[in-house]
């Protein structure tokens, strides 16, 4: 084991550092750029049953400190991804990867998980129950602590691997919903997915986004990510990882002590490619400035 390694659901990861569903595609177009082996893993683009375009454009907006995407879960369907998606990534990634499900009914989850359960490459389900922007589905599942629990418990029902859900912080009470999934059977939580915001442009004085709201990402969000993560790992026993926008070494430092296992990095991925290679290569020097010798002995060192 090295300095930089965490355990994630009893895996053993390089290092925590994790680009986030959506800001990562499937993994093979950041190998142009660099050997993506050598991230701790990466979670795949939202995989749902059947094939999705997204949301109308233009469904990308800049914000102070941030950005928002209404983007709405644009993928090429499980069975695409299984057929396509995954042989590609195979020959360029040897590590487990994470498969990021999402879905409109508790059906549609419980399908598309069983598919992804199935396949060698993938060691986590990273189940998104949270994400704000498609109609019907997403978001709706994770404000309830009750159709938490129901998704998780249906998705455990029918799979082997770690089962992680993702939350949103679009909610009064993200404590209670994280009980619920834990006590649910979820083998760990990760939080938080984007705040729902809007933009207006004042020459049409319409919204910017054609979805009219999107989800807000970026360094504005980090302090209220931290804390939802210190909330939720003083309350469940389960591995939290941590994302929300965590932009450099000294950020997944931060994370981990407010309780992270791991860390997922998401917009800072779309404002810089190498982002995640350029956090881990400044993490040794970045430990040492603190006085820390392995990372996985930090986390939850705040509380």
């Amino acid at each position: 084991m090295g300095r930089l390694s965490v355990s994630l659901c009893g895996t053993e990861l390089d290092n925590p550092v994790i680009p986030a569903s959506g800001t990562f595609g499937y993994g093979y177009e950041f190998t142009e750029l660099y050997d993506i082996n050598l991230l701790g893993t990466f979670s795949f683009k939202g995989t749902t049953l059947a094939p999705r375009f997204g949301n109308d454009t233009p469904r990308i907006a800049e914000a102070p400190a941030g950005m928002l995407n209404a983007v709405g879960l644009q993928n090429p369907g499980v069975e695409a991804v299984i057929a396509e998606e995954l042989p590609k990534l195979k020959s360029c990634f040897h590590k487990p990867v994470m498969a990021n499900v999402s879905g409109f009914s508790l059906d549609e989850y419980v399908t598309v998980c069983e598919k992804l359960d199935a396949q060698p490459q993938v060691g986590w389900l990273e189940v998104n129950i949270s994400c704000p922007n498609v109609h019907g589905g997403g978001m709706s599942f994770g404000t309830d602590p009750a159709q938490a629990a129901a998704v998780t418990r249906a998705v455990k029902a029918v799979t082997a691997k770690p089962v992680i859900m993702k939350l949103t912080p679009n909610v009064t009470d993200i404590v209670s919903v994280a009980k619920a999934c834990e006590e649910a059977g979820a083998d760990g939580i990760s939080l938080i997915n984007t705040l729902l915001a809007m933009r207006i442009d004042l020459k049409t004085r319409r919204p910017v986004l054609a979805n009219t709201t999107g989800g807000l990402s970026g360094p504005a969000v980090f302090p209220l990510a931290l804390r939802m993560v210190w909330q939720v790992s003083r309350a469940v026993s389960v591995p939290v990882i941590g994302l929300g926008g965590i932009s450099s070494a000294e950020d997944v430092i931060e994370m981990m002590l407010a309780g992270a296992s791991a860390v997922e990095i998401g917009a800072a991925n779309l404002r810089d490619p190498f982002i995640c290679k350029k956090i881990i290569e400044e993490l040794p020097a970045v430990m040492d400035r603190y006085g820390i010798e392995n990372l996985r002995d930090i986390t939850g060192g705040a509380h």
